[in-house]
């Protein structure tokens, strides 16, 4: 019965959502304060149908209901409650379930915290969410439905993909689905701009706080998935530039591009078509990153499914969506002239630098990944793009973006003189000078030493706008303290968010100087790697619900004491017949000692150890980015005294 409830949930929430788009849109163009209000309030029903449907899926997997195909294919009695529930959006079907419910989460809350907005924007965005969930939903019903029943019921589950059974799994898809479907919201915001002809200061300020909350999330699922990766499947890395990983940094870039260009807009007005284009953009790629998983086109591990069915039907919603906004885009924009205007030298100059040094690196990224498929497709040629196309790439542009990062952030706005800008920064460039050369005189490498002396600057840089701000030792500190009291927090946000990226890149420095042994030990045996003497205590065997496992006890040493115990292992999964790595890891925060247990040759064990030194460091500083994100979205300066709205311009007949 249940199943029955959350199936017809699920068609309540597609008349509900085609309903909320209608009413708004028509109600919008009309100028009707009664259909936009219905529109708002079809956005809660429709909200609460598709939170029906989510908890009827969930309560079929806890419940072992055998009788739903879902439950069948992805989970097993044996498996454990935690498991069961993750479960539920570790599948195809489930997947796209909490994609909707994150639509629909994002059309209730513009109708709900947007009370401030114009009635007919609000309305118009509202209208949009709706039509784009109403779209996703008809995919959901019509090809993936979660809540189909089999006949004859089975006795048990086949059971979940063992490398999903995993903490992980609890935090890193709804974090990187909220950040992924947030971006709706700008995108929303954008076409509704493009609709009405009028981007202005006060549209900069409105979009700010939801790309924001959107980019926040979406930095803190992709920190989540790079750490399971790295604990979870065994091979010591932290980013191994999978086509489906890429797929999640392409609209986290674009992202990243538009908050920078809204704060353009809000302050200055300018680049206001470039900033709806990067808004489109953003959702766009978003939409392209799940045809490309859910069509089965990419082979990863993150990938669930491959049916052309669903593929086809992904790529007419992806035209629709993509092709409508870019048409409307092209018809519009020309109404969307800056009034603004800026010297190349300024804070909005180095935002447009840092923009355009962004998208080049989105480029490069979309480029690689999808260029093997357009050379099979066309050229029937199997090409494989890695880890070394992307790495001499990328480094070359990202480079120019930590720099203007720091100096950006000291330029005053509309004009500027560079010169006194990079001296008011020279005890951050002596830091970040006295760290590359220690590090270049102690590793006698370069790469490394610059590396490190990058990513000094950005840490210590990214004070600089705060102590420019209190006049740190120019006016008595008694002053200065004051003055740091009475700082925006939005200050303090970008500050830190900053200063997390600095972090994060010290990280990814320190991980190319790992080192790691591959060895074959018998119990009792030892090996230094690092100045560690890691030794083999013995082999045991243990047992879950669902696995039985073999488990190394390895015991480390540093100058005859005892550092830590660790305890990889390697799982035997008894319903799927699979096998997985169970790495066992200990940080100091500086460093993280990785142990992976591989098979048993001639009575010996074969380990994998890793002393990744700054590992930890990579997801603090993204989490410390997020932090940052969240912080400026708290600022009560992006949601109240928004700047009054000018009359929108009228737009010459096409």
């Amino acid at each position: 019965m249940i199943p029955e409830l959350g199936h017809f949930a699920l068609a309540l929430a597609v008349a509900l959502a085609l309903a909320q788009s209608l009413c708004a849109l028509l109600g919008a163009a009309r100028a009707d304060a009664r259909w936009m209000a219905s529109g708002a309030a079809l956005a809660y029903g429709h909200t609460i149908a598709v939170g029906s449907a989510f908890a009827a899926l969930i309560w079929s997997a806890v419940t072992d209901d055998f009788s739903v195909q879902n439950v069948v294919e992805n989970s097993h009695s044996l498996k454990p409650l935690l498991y069961k529930i993750t479960g539920v959006w570790g599948n195809h079907e489930g997947s796209i379930v909490l994609w909707c419910l994150m639509l629909a989460l994002c059309g209730a809350a513009v109708a709900g915290f947007g009370r401030s907005l114009p009635s007919i924007l609000r309305a118009r965005v509202i209208g949009i969410l709706g039509l784009n969930a109403a779209g996703f939903l008809l995919f959901t019903l019509l090809t993936s439905n979660p809540l189909l029943r089999v006949w004859p019921t089975p006795l048990d589950g086949r059971d979940m993909n063992p490398l999903l059974q995993d903490p992980g799994l609890a935090f890193h898809p709804p974090l990187l689905y909220a950040g992924y479907v947030g971006f709706a919201v700008p995108f929303a915001f954008a076409v509704a701009a493009l609709i009405e002809g009028c981007v202005d200061a006060a549209w900069g300020r409105w979009v700010r706080p939801w790309a924001l909350a959107s980019w926040s999330l979406l930095t803190g699922g992709i920190a989540l998935g790079s750490w399971w990766a790295y604990y979870e499947l065994g091979w010591g890395g932290y980013w191994f530039w999978d086509p489906v990983e890429n797929a999640s940094l392409l609209p986290w870039l674009t992202g990243t591009a538009l908050l920078h260009s809204a704060i353009v807009v809000e302050k200055r007005e300018a680049l206001k078509t470039w900033t709806v284009l990067l808004a489109i953009a953003t959702f766009s790629l978003s939409l392209s990153g799940t045809f490309l998983v859910r069509s089965g086109i990419l082979n990863s591990v993150h990938s669930f499914a491959s049916d052309p069915t669903r593929g086809i039907f992904i790529l007419v919603l992806l035209l629709a969506v993509i092709g409508g906004s870019l048409i409307l885009f092209a018809w519009r924009a020309p109404a969307l002239g800056s009034t603004g205007l800026f010297a190349p030298v300024s804070r909005e100059g180095a935002l447009v630098l840092n923009n355009i040094f962004i998208c080049s690196i989105a480029v490069v990224v979309f480029t690689g990944t999808l260029y093997p498929l357009f050379a099979e497709l066309v050229f029937g040629a199997k090409l494989s793009v890695g880890a070394p196309f992307f790495n001499a790439t990328v480094l070359p542009l990202a480079a120019p973006v930590l720099l203007a990062m720091v100096v950006g952030q000291i330029l005053p706005w509309k004009r500027a003189a560079l010169g006194p800008a990079l001296l008011r920064l020279w005890w951050a460039a002596l830091i970040a000078a006295a760290v590359g050369l220690s590090v270049a005189l102690g590793l006698r490498a370069l790469l490394p030493a610059l590396g490190f002396a990058g990513a000094a600057w950005l840490i210590f840089g990214s004070f600089g706008e705060i102590i420019e701000r209190i006049r740190l030792f120019r006016i008595p500190l008694a002053t200065s303290c004051a003055r740091l009291k009475g700082l925006p927090l939005a200050v303090w946000a970008a500050t830190i968010a900053h200063a997390g990226m600095g972090i994060t890149v010290a990280g990814i420095v320190g991980m190319s100087l790992a080192r790691e042994k591959i060895v074959a030990i018998s119990p009792g045996e030892a090996v230094t790697l690092a100045a560690y003497d890691w030794r083999l205590d013995g082999l045991r065997d243990g047992a879950g619900s669902n696995f039985r496992e073999r488990i190394a006890d390895i015991s480390v040493w540093r100058d005859g004491a005892l550092v830590v115990r660790l305890t990889p292992a390697r799982r035997s999964f008894t319903t799927q017949r699979m096998e997985t790595t169970e790495t066992s890891i200990h940080t100091t925060g500086f460093a993280d000692l990785y142990s992976v247990l591989g098979e048993e040759r001639d009575g010996k064990a074969i380990l994998r150890l890793h002393y990744n030194f700054l590992a930890p460091w990579i997801w603090i500083g993204a989490l410390i980015m997020s932090l940052g994100g969240f912080l400026s979205v708290a600022d009560r300066r992006l949601r109240v005294g928004a700047p009054a709205r000018r009359p929108a311009q009228s737009v010459p007949a096409a």
